[in-house]
């Protein structure tokens, strides 16, 4: 028997923040677009769940209310911990970006966003696991097959077919999608591993994220422990709980070596009793994932597919934060998109589908191969000590690396070092 076929203009695979986005702009557009979602919500994802201002700014460009009292918790700034100093800096609210981050669980956040994407005119399918492409003679995506998932998280044994001119894949940091279209991982970006579980806490509603920069692995060999590239976190979510984690680059030489739920172990037996976090306030198993940075797929464009989010390497080399760029991705596509579904010939469409490579590198490419240095800096365990010893006494230098590393700079007419961070950005060259 033939598959269900089902046809729309443009067909979104995944519906992450990413995904989710740009199926709402999409459908904003007047595209008549499918999402389509492997898991039924709600669903969880490993995810620090925090949101700087970058992020917020998306959702506001979205349409999303954020307000407390719907379970959005609302934080002031990122308190920074390490070398034996606490240094509390507030987020920097210019004209570009709002003074304040969000904390939300991606269980919530992501159920949310598809709802969002739903009530502006998307079509969403939950457990419908996409497969494979469908090609056409050119060899261009024209549309997926996909198993349909029963409650109990196994295959039904039904096969869809869903056929669009345009194809997005944001599956996440695997993409099948991506490899089934020859878009490998690229070796010369960074990677990074992050691990998370959830405590009770007394100190929920605090409204700073809280970053550690010294997290210490054994040496294997038998010698001293070794300082990792990377941060501990802490984030309150206002629910009673918070969020604990840490993300650790794989530009150190012991990147894999090291467990990264051993480091996560020994760091949280250091936290102050304050926070209260135990085996018997741990909610949850320690989970990981992997963060892909920097474009790693490429083209983010070709033969009618486009890459959002973790399925295109949208990770910040800076901080982790991977929600803000998957997102901002999923506007941009989706401009791109609507405009070129809107040409009158198959010529014209395929040129402006081309562009969204150069939208995506003008919008993050530059900043992401400042990243890049940035990463392989901080891989070296003498300069991390320098960093954290001379670097975190010096408010006015912590201001201005808050500033870059979640960038944050504002975008036109900004003070002297929003002009320099956009003008590094703009001079670095995309890759």
């Amino acid at each position: 028997m033939n598959p269900q076929v089902e046809t729309a203009q443009v067909i979104v695979v995944g519906a992450g923040p990413g995904g989710s986005s740009t199926a709402a702009y999409l459908a904003a557009h007047g595209v008549d677009v499918l999402l389509l979602e492997k898991s039924a919500f709600p669903r969880d994802k490993i995810c620090g769940d925090g949101l700087t201002p970058r992020a917020v700014r998306e959702l506001i460009n979205l349409g999303v209310p954020t307000r407390e009292e719907d379970g959005w918790h609302r934080t002031k700034g990122l308190r920074i911990v390490g070398g034996g100093m606490r240094l509390e800096l507030d987020w920097p609210g210019n004209a570009t970006f709002p003074p304040y981050g969000l904390v939300r669980t991606r269980m919530d956040l992501d159920e949310l966003l598809a709802r969002h994407a739903v009530a502006r005119g998307a079509r969403l399918h939950e457990r419908t696991n996409v497969q494979e492409p469908i090609l056409d003679h050119r060899g261009h995506i024209c549309g997926v097959t996909a198993k349909v998932m029963g409650e109990d998280g196994r295959a039904t044994g039904e096969v869809r077919e869903f056929r669009a001119p345009v194809v997005v894949a944001a599956d996440g940091v695997s993409s099948r999608l991506s490899l089934s279209m020859d878009r490998p991982k690229r070796d010369d970006r960074p990677m990074g591993v992050a691990v998370r579980t959830y405590y009770t806490t007394p100190r929920h509603d605090d409204d700073y994220l809280e970053s550690w920069l010294e997290l210490w692995a054994k040496d294997e060999a038998g010698g001293p422990d070794v300082l990792m590239p990377g941060y501990g976190w802490i984030f309150p979510l206002g629910d009673g709980t918070a969020n604990v984690g840490l993300g650790i680059l794989d530009t150190a030489k012991d990147f894999g070596t090291f467990d990264s739920r051993d480091v996560m172990r020994r760091w949280v037996e250091t936290m102050p009793e304050s926070w209260g976090f135990s085996e018997e306030t741990r909610l949850a198993p320690v989970r990981g994932a992997a963060l892909p940075m920097c474009f790693n797929r490429q083209p983010l464009y070709d033969r009618g597919l486009l890459l959002v989010g973790d399925a295109g390497g949208m990770v910040n080399p800076f901080n982790g934060e991977g929600i803000a760029e998957s997102m901002e991705a999923g506007r941009h596509a989706a401009e791109v998109i609507a405009s070129a579904l809107a040409r009158a010939t198959p010529g014209e469409t395929e040129a402006v589908l081309r562009s969204y490579t150069t939208v995506m590198k003008q919008a993050l490419g530059g900043y992401y191969t400042l990243g890049r240095h940035f990463a392989t800096l901080i891989g070296k365990p003498e300069i991390m000590r320098l960093a954290v010893k001379y670097g975190l006494p010096r408010r006015s230098l912590m201001r201005l690396l808050l500033k870059i590393m979640a960038n944050l700079p504002q975008e036109r007419d900004g003070q002297l070092d929003d002009r320099v961070i956009n003008a590094l950005s703009r001079m670095t060259p995309a890759a």
